[in-house]
């Protein structure tokens, strides 16, 4: 795997069965000339996460528990194979911004993230090291050329679910039920450097309805970008250590894609699994929908409520696992 700067790294071909797989409509791809636009980018932005959803289940469901972060490796895996596959952030954002510069958003580049984890459902504590990743770029288009986007492809149920302006302090509501998000900038409280010339952070915030506290989930330095060496260690942390909750739970999510009144696609819910308690939003509350207490009865769930279809060998790699339902 290169570089981020690294020349175009999937074929027209392949940028046509990408496009195809996530449904984005014939006037947004490259024969058709679209124009670079937010528009452009927001339908791509959406048909990825309505199409490609968040899982780790190469860590507990491969017989080597291994992630690779290769480009053509990634899209065999979740493009050509079509058995519902996606990865967990480092795969599917590796994916998206490739297939970014493959499109023409040649300036996209990756940061490292910080996130807060979850405690009782709500992000609370120290941040972490850096174990996810986000895409900043300029539109190549936009009238205002000065102005950044952060895209956040693969971050989960609570992450946005378009492209939003890396603009201090503008709230943003996050197209399901009253959820507002928003960025501010600031120091996170670990830093001690916090003289001239020190770095403050971007903070990516939720709430769940306007009479309710933000809470801060993750922090990135926009300017500060990440590449291979970086990608190798985040990922070999992520899916090994024992330190690390991914190894233990077992996660999917997928956002579901509808039409605004605009006729444009937007998200119109989504449907998450955590272990084994699958659960549904649809702008409302949530709700839970089934409860697996069996691998069968996983595999099962994974296939109807995400599309995701597990060779057995995939199926039976599981065995003897701290994550393995066993009834």
């Amino acid at each position: 795997m290169g570089s981020v700067s690294d020349e175009l790294v999937y074929s027209p071909a392949q940028v046509a069965e990408y496009l195809d797989y996530i449904g984005l409509p014939q006037s947004f791809h490259p024969s058709a000339n679209p124009t670079l636009d937010l528009s452009y980018l927001t339908a791509l932005f959406v048909h990825q996460i309505t199409a490609i959803p968040y899982e780790n289940l190469l860590i507990h469901y491969s017989p080597n528990h291994t992630v690779s972060l290769d480009p053509q490796t990634l899209f065999t895996k979740i493009i050509t194979n079509r058995r519902g596959r996606g990865g967990y952030c480092m795969e599917n954002a590796l994916l998206f911004k490739h297939m970014l510069h493959a499109l023409g958003f040649t300036n996209a580049y990756t940061v490292g993230v910080r996130i807060r984890t979850r405690i009782d459902g709500v992000p609370q504590g120290d941040f972490t090291g850096w174990v996810h990743l986000v895409i900043i770029l300029t539109l190549p288009s936009s009238s205002t050329p000065q102005q950044r986007y952060a895209l956040d492809v693969a971050f989960g149920g609570d992450g946005p679910t378009f492209p939003m302006p890396l603009t201090e302090g503008l709230v943003h509501h996050n197209s399901i039920g009253t959820q507002e998000i928003r960025y501010v900038r600031g120091f996170i409280p670990a830093q001690t450097f916090r003289g001239e010339g020190a770095a403050r952070m971007w903070m990516y915030q939720y709430r769940n309805g306007k009479d309710k506290e933000w809470n801060t989930f993750y922090a990135f330095n926009a300017e500060f970008e990440f590449m291979e060496p970086d990608f190798r260690v985040m990922s070999h942390f992520t899916s090994t250590s024992e330190e690390n909750p991914q190894g233990v739970t077992v996660l999917a999510i997928l956002f579901l894609r509808g039409k605004g009144e605009d006729g444009r696609p937007t998200v119109r819910g989504k449907v998450m699994m955590v272990n084994g308690v699958v659960k549904r939003n649809l702008g409302g509350r949530t709700e839970v929908v089934r409860v697996c207490k069996t691998e069968g009865e996983r595999v099962d769930a994974l296939k109807e409520w995400f599309g995701i279809e597990l060779t057995e060998e995939e199926r039976e790699s599981i065995r003897g696992r701290v994550s393995e339902l066993r009834g």
